[in-house]
């Protein structure tokens, strides 16, 4: 190779190694500054970076335990300032009709009633109404038969929905289950339980000394049970069955005597579970304080979604009694209630329970006509040695001051004279969910069994 060619070679390859420096360096320029010591304050470049950053909407700085020394970061005015400024809780509508009557209710997106906030709807043609009382529900009645379109008002912190929903009120009532129920139902926690639970004995006021409190067990054909409520505790339902205990009746739960609220037993659960898996037969009772046939199958309506995943054997009683005399109910009179209690029985029928009505021999007597509602079964209640109820029955409650194992209250004791089939599931899906639930359909006359 020539000297000049040689020369030139090297040339490049230097020209080459600078220009590799120069790039790397130029990449790498903080770098190279900071070891030369022109970089800048470290405090204005960090400065300069988090600024950058918040424009980018990137990560802050390298430091990733910064949020530590952030005072607001966990700030929980600030986080949900933020979220309310973006979105609102989303709210539908829920809507039944009975008879010539309409119920909306708004509910959130799990199904539960939104209160505290006094909706407004608008029904087309007849105007606007407003949950005044913000408890989630608005009632209308007196309604004409007819197609109705229904659509929520615009509610600050709320996304309602865009359309509107109709729904077809009924001239006549329908003996059905509502489909909505579920939404109507509440506990004890949501009401003033002391000022609504106030169902009044009325065997205990007229007993006459002559009960017997003890357990009478029957060699015939009448079977010994209980019924329960919360008002007797928790309940060791093995040690019942092994005292003996034939069959239990369980409240489910009651309408609230003053604001007229249906109110789930807070012990109903616990009770039928635990029952059942005790291998005792249950049916259940619920205390009415209804003061119209729409109230009467709205309460129905409650008893059967409590009941429908349960073996129920045992008929659904009403439990037909006063509430002191203050009670929402307590001022009807004979007839309203007997057409009211009908049609609580009626729904239950039609859903394919056994059914029949629960009161003491003088509210029998003088409160409710019974020739009319003859179709269902009665348990009397009547705390004296021989009954002195001239009606027919098919359970007596002979007292309330019974004592059973496994319960540490005193407790209603019953003798049954009804044929019950307890071979046959009555739950929801099984075999024995519709029709007559019991084989027999008679009446009892007094001291007679049936067999």
């Amino acid at each position: 190779m020539g000297s000049k060619k040689m020369k030139r070679t090297l040339v490049a390859m230097v020209l080459m190694f600078v220009a590799l420096v120069g790039v790397i360096a130029f990449t790498n320029l903080d770098a190279v500054m900071s070891k030369l010591g022109f970089a800048p304050d470290d405090e204005a470049q960090e400065t300069a970076a988090l600024e950058e950053a918040e424009r980018d909407g990137r990560q802050r700085g390298n430091d990733l335990s910064a949020f530590l020394r952030d005072e607001t970061f966990f700030d929980p005015e600030v986080k949900f300032k933020s979220i309310e400024t973006f979105s609102g809780r989303n709210v539908f509508l829920v809507m039944s009709s009975v008879a010539k009557d309409l119920r909306v209710m708004v509910v959130d997106s799990v199904g539960r009633l939104v209160t505290g906030t006094p909706f407004t709807i608008k029904i087309q043609g007849v105007g606007e109404y407003t949950d005044t009382d913000e408890d989630g529900v608005i009632y209308l009645d007196g309604l004409r038969a007819g197609e109705y379109s229904v659509s929520l008002n615009e509610t600050e912190g709320f996304i309602v929905p865009n359309t509107i929903t109709t729904i077809q009120v009924r001239q006549d009532i329908e003996y059905r289950v509502l489909d909505d129920i579920e939404y109507m139902i509440m506990t004890e926690n949501d009401i003033d339980a002391e000022k609504e639970d106030k169902a009044v004995n009325g065997a205990e006021e007229a007993a006459d000394g002559s009960e017997n409190t003890e357990l009478m067990f029957d060699n015939g054909s009448a079977k010994l049970g209980i019924d329960v409520s919360k008002w007797n505790k928790d309940i060791d339902w093995a040690r019942v069955k092994d005292a003996g205990i034939e069959f239990a009746i369980i409240r489910c739960g009651y309408r609230g005597a003053a604001s007229g609220a249906l109110v789930l037993d807070p012990m109903y659960e616990k009770n039928i579970k635990g029952a059942i898996e005790a291998d005792i037969p249950v049916g259940v009772y619920f205390f009415t304080q209804a003061v119209d046939e729409v109230e009467a199958v709205e309460e129905a309506s409650m008893v059967i979604r409590l009941i429908e995943d349960y073996d129920v054997d045992y008929p659904v009683f009403l439990d037909s009694e006063s509430a002191g005399g203050r009670g929402r109910a307590d001022s009807l009179t004979a007839q309203e209630r007997t057409d009211i209690h009908r049609a609580f029985l009626q729904t239950i029928a039609a859903a394919g329970y056994e059914t029949g009505i629960y009161g003491s021999r003088n509210w029998l007597n003088d409160e409710v006509n019974m020739t009319e509602l003859s179709d269902y079964r009665t348990w009397l209640a009547e705390y004296a040695d021989i009954p002195a109820y001239d009606g027919y029955y098919h359970m007596w409650q002979y007292t309330s001051k019974g004592s059973v194992d496994g319960i540490e209250t005193r407790v209603d004791l019953n003798l049954c004279y009804m044929n019950i089939d307890t071979s046959i599931n009555h739950a929801k899906g099984a075999a024995g969910y519709s029709g007559v639930v019991n084989g027999d359909t008679g009446n009892v006359p007094v001291g007679t069994d049936d067999d």
